[in-house]
């Protein structure tokens, strides 16, 4: 069994994607659009007000007033950011199963840390884990391996014993440059290309209940890093 395990947030630990989409779609109401459906949105959720600003209004960071809606976005979206998230489930029954086995686990997000921190006050998980890093705590964010060496160190922990898991094709980057074995949640939002299985990581889940025989009973066993599912 790995020594500490490490969560995305958005799309891996956490539902969040219909709280992610809720700015968009009020928005797209303010100039007089129809709400786009969950479904439509929920693949451009990992990407932040980026993806979804695109996805949503069609414009990107080149197009003028893209600061303006990123600034609106992001405020709206702090302001209700856990009125639908929830855990995957299985997942509250992953982190009882790793405490109590002594197994350390911890957040590491691309969103900056006032919003992880709150969330995951929210979800009643804050006090329980060894770090929560967002995509600010450190110089960089993924898919430079530093967040993950950071949340680590607050681990006590060798990247070598940890594992990361995550549902975009940046964590498994990030993972592996920092030395840890990874798991590509392909459940999760995943963005549109390349397709999980193409990411090289060292295990790949469809579900997140698939998550527990991997990291608590070792069915299947865990790989050593760099023997891609």
């Amino acid at each position: 069994m790995p020594a500490a395990v490490f969560f995305d947030l958005d799309g891996t630990l956490a539902d969040t994607a219909a709280d992610l989409a809720a700015p968009v779609n009020a928005m797209r109401r303010e100039r007089g659009l129809e709400p786009m459906p969950l479904s439509l949105l929920r693949p451009f959720a990992s990407m932040g007000a980026r993806g979804l600003i695109g996805r949503g209004l069609g414009i990107g960071p080149q197009d003028p007033g893209y600061e303006a809606l990123r600034l609106d976005f992001l405020a709206r979206y702090e302001a209700d950011m856990c009125v639908h998230t929830r855990l995957f489930d299985g997942m509250a029954d992953l982190l009882d199963g790793l405490e109590q086995r002594g197994i350390a686990w911890g957040v590491v997000s691309n969103k900056v840390e006032r919003y992880v921190r709150p969330i995951l006050a929210e979800l009643g998980l804050l006090h329980r884990c060894v770090g929560a890093v967002g995509g600010d705590t450190t110089p960089y964010p993924k898919p430079h391996p530093e967040p993950l060496l950071h949340v680590a160190r607050l681990a006590r922990v060798d990247p070598a014993l940890c594992v990361y898991v995550g549902d975009d094709h940046r964590d498994v980057q990030a993972g592996q440059a920092a030395g840890m074995r990874t798991v590509a949640a392909a459940y999760g939002y995943c963005g549109d290309e390349p397709p999980p299985a193409a990411w090289g990581a060292d295990h790949l889940v469809q579900a997140p209940h698939e998550l527990s025989g991997l990291l608590l009973t070792g069915n299947p066993p865990l790989r050593p890093t760099g023997q891609p599912a």
